[in-house]
């Protein structure tokens, strides 16, 4: 059972809507006595585009990895498409249409650009499966060039590229497949302005297309308003908002924010007066 959420913080409740692909129901986590997640109600519409947002240490990369099946939730209820969802692995998760571009971006520094973008989807001659690098070149240039990144030589190994161009392979490689939800863990955090700005309208493109349903980690206010349909905020492992970005404001989150750290100070401030009420019961 999940643990309750701190006293006074919102909990977004479950929710869902009829074109609903992914839909969340009580999902907590655990790691030993840590509690990650304490109650998680969450859904995703097709074609929607939704900002995942907290601080440091509230569950959001958690999620992310419970959804790809690189976790396992301690309890709670997941659907993918209408049917239920409780994926064992990251393959069986990709399997079923949810791919991802994890924060270490899962990228094999000494492999060529073009061997990262098709790492464990490499493509192969037939009769005999000899990788075919013509085509994997061919078609890896094609898709950073949707992504609009320049990386002039596909051939080098990634540990010789920039942070943005890392991100912009693994965002492309993602993009690339076959995924009906895309997972996106902090898409934005090792690029220059310039580099982001592509990223964000690779994924204008995608939302306009409307085939592609993608849930992505934010700090950027002004990214999340940018880029997202609708934005659900985690504090202390709980959904705590839930809206239509059209709906909240910059104003509203930091608001928000500023209470978590209010009450954050206050619990502190309590555990130091227990703290010192029992070493004076001690020396007593």
């Amino acid at each position: 059972m999940a643990d309750a959420a701190p006293a006074g913080l919102p909990v977004v409740g479950p929710s869902s809507a009829p074109d609903d692909v992914l839909r969340v129901e009580h999902v907590a986590k655990s790691f030993g006595p840590i509690t990650a997640l304490r109650d998680i109600n969450l859904h995703l519409r097709k074609g929607e585009v939704l900002g995942l947002l907290g601080d440091n240490g509230a569950g959001k990369s958690t999620l992310i990895k419970i959804l790809c099946g690189f976790h396992r939730p301690s309890s709670g209820t997941m659907w993918l498409k209408g049917e239920p969802y409780t994926p064992k692995s990251v393959d069986e998760a990709r399997a079923r249409g949810i791919d991802t571009v994890f924060q270490d971006l899962a990228l094999v520094d000494e492999l060529s650009v073009y061997h990262n973008l098709f790492l464990r989807r490499e493509r192969v001659l037939k009769p005999i499966p000899f990788l075919n690098n013509v085509l994997m070149r061919r078609e890896a240039r094609k898709a950073l060039e949707e992504t609009g990144i320049n990386i002039p030589r596909l051939d080098v190994p990634v540990a010789r590229l920039s942070g943005g161009q890392r991100q912009a392979i693994a965002v492309a490689r993602t993009v690339s497949g076959d995924a009906d939800v895309i997972l996106l863990d902090e898409p934005l955090a090792a690029m220059g302005a310039k580099e982001g700005a592509l990223i964000l309208d690779l994924i204008a493109r995608l939302k306009a297309e409307g085939e592609v349903s993608i849930i992505m980690i934010l700090h950027n206010y002004v990214h999340v308003f940018q880029a997202c349909d609708r934005v659900s905020l985690i504090q202390e492992g709980v959904i705590a908002l839930d809206k239509a970005t059209a709906e909240t404001s910059i104003e509203e989150l930091n608001d928000i924010v500023v209470e978590e750290y209010r009450r954050a100070r206050q619990a502190a401030r309590a555990e130091e007066a227990a703290a010192a009420a029992q070493a004076g019961d001690n020396g007593a």
